[in-house]
């Protein structure tokens, strides 16, 4: 049997999360083991050097990814053995991010986004209305995480509680949205008919008012042109004897 003093085991992985960059998680090599610095105590061996099996506590979603093991003892002849393995992490969804974006006045429009950060498997994402009667909302997805709905022409029928749900077989998690519709004030019908009545009356007010003035004039200039008249008339008579006298000298 070979001695295991030169055994040598590598342990690296390719992130799902970023395929490109290979990175090592544990080396046994020559009776020393090296750790991958970002999972000192989360990365052992199991049972080194007569097993090259490891373990990985406290797994991540960043822990997914191909994990690839080579195991070379020389001088033994041959080429070194190589496994591999994709290991996959579940995780239930994170807590979604809800908002609302547009006009909120009458005959606007309005959008409702969802957004949930991560969740394996991919989460279901729906939206309901909840208040005051409850409604299944038609979902357009933007992305796997990603969900908005689009309310044009709002109203105030619009107005109500809005829930954002996402879920997978490892947990649910939702966010509210409050809409509320501003609705311009309905005028009651009478209203202008009685502002153009009201706009009639003074209307009709400051004309008899213009009449009395000029009736008040009017009898105040007759009263005045007949007076004068009465006292030219006066003074015509009063010097009609002096006239008289004239004429008989």
């Amino acid at each position: 049997m070979a001695t295991l003093s030169r055994l040598n085991i590598i342990w690296t992985v390719t992130p799902l999360s970023d395929p490109g960059t290979p990175s090592q998680v544990i080396v046994y090599d020559h009776g020393q083991v090296i750790e991958n610095p970002a999972l000192i105590g989360r990365v052992a061996f199991v049972a080194v050097p007569w097993s090259a099996d490891i373990i990985l506590n406290s797994t991540q979603l960043s822990d997914a990814g191909t994990y690839r093991c080579v195991v070379s003892n020389p001088p033994e002849p041959g080429s070194p053995g190589i496994g591999e393995l994709c290991l996959t992490i579940l995780a239930p969804p994170s807590p979604p991010l809800c908002r609302s974006d547009g006009h909120s006045d009458e005959g606007g429009s309005m959008t409702l986004s969802c957004y949930v950060e991560e969740g394996v498997p991919i989460p279901e994402l729906r939206w309901d209305k909840l208040e005051p009667d409850q409604l299944a909302l038609p979902t357009n997805m933007e992305g796997d995480l990603k969900g908005t709905v689009r309310i044009l022409n709002i109203s105030a029928q619009n107005s109500g509680l809005y829930r954002c749900s996402v879920s997978n077989p490892l947990g649910t998690q939702s966010c509210l949205v409050n809409l509320a519709v501003h609705s311009a004030p309905h005028r009651a019908p009478g209203i202008l008919q009685g502002v153009l009545l009201t706009l009639s009356m003074a209307l009709v007010l400051l004309a008899l008012l213009a009449l009395v003035l000029w009736l008040h004039r009017s009898g105040r200039e007759r009263k005045w042109r007949s007076g004068k008249e009465e006292e030219e008339c006066y003074n015509e008579i009063r010097y009609t004897p002096s006239l008289l006298r004239q004429s008989f000298v």
